[in-house]
């Protein structure tokens, strides 16, 4: 797979990382560098790109605007600074949101995810290998039932997921929904590289992870207690 990517940022330092960066992924290949949204417009006219790395905080017309004057936008990945964007950027369904200073191994997460997407879109539309993927651990979103509605919560958005006996509560960057179902269920269906168990009661998404301290892990906003029998399982996937 050759994956064309286009560079959108207004620093010359931060261009660099990430074109270096991508020159260490054999699959992705630099169709061009973009010191500003609008110079975003001429290759994304004239090329086929798949990934945009697009900065937010730049002069004229911001990422955020730029993505939304897309009409058939590529995969994007936030490249920024600036955290408190973070929501906005999912609610634009964004593969992942990268803060500066960006690490390697978090970059190459991010690419993995969106090189996930493509595949998905490869397989085409209602094949039966179009079928097993959409029902396969790799989908887009959490599909749970909750007040005589079925929602469907796109996964970037996910932050965690609490268990309360036979009820969930799905905390996303849109809010949260309590919803009768199951850990286990969830688990089950979330069995990816994003998400990961570290408690009977918790779900976490890895994407929202500051830190981890001790036995307990920060998540968003949020302090989650590590359970004794997942430490073995929680301590090697953040290293």
């Amino acid at each position: 797979m050759s994956i064309r990517c286009l560079i959108v940022d207004d620093e010359p330092l931060a261009q660099r990382v990430v074109e270096k960066y991508i020159e260490q992924i054999p699959a992705l290949n630099l169709a061009a560098k973009c010191s500003n949204a609008l110079e975003a417009i001429d290759p994304l006219a004239k090329e086929s790109i798949d990934i945009i790395f697009l900065d937010i905080n730049m002069p004229s017309l911001s990422g955020v605007e730029f993505l939304r004057s897309l009409k058939n936008p590529p995969l994007v990945i936030i490249t920024t600074a600036y955290p408190e964007y973070a929501l906005e950027g999912f609610e634009l369904d964004v593969v992942d949101y990268l803060l500066k200073p960006i690490p390697f191994e978090r970059f190459v997460k991010a690419v993995n995810k969106a090189i996930a997407r493509l595949q998905l879109r490869s397989v085409g539309n209602g094949t039966p290998a179009a079928v097993e993927a959409k029902n396969s651990s790799d989908q887009l979103s959490l599909t749970v039932k909750a007040d005589k509605r079925i929602y469907k919560i796109p996964l970037s958005s996910i932050i965690y997921i609490e268990g309360m006996g036979d009820y969930v509560t799905v905390y996303s960057a849109k809010g949260k929904i309590i919803a009768h179902d199951t850990m286990k269920r969830l688990e089950e269906e979330l069995r990816r590289p994003d998400f990961i168990r570290v408690h009977k009661s918790y779900i976490i998404s890895a994407q929202w992870v500051d830190y981890v301290e001790g036995n307990s892990i920060k998540v968003g906003d949020t302090m989650i207690p590590i359970g004794k029998s997942y430490r073995d399982e929680v301590y090697p996937f953040f290293e």
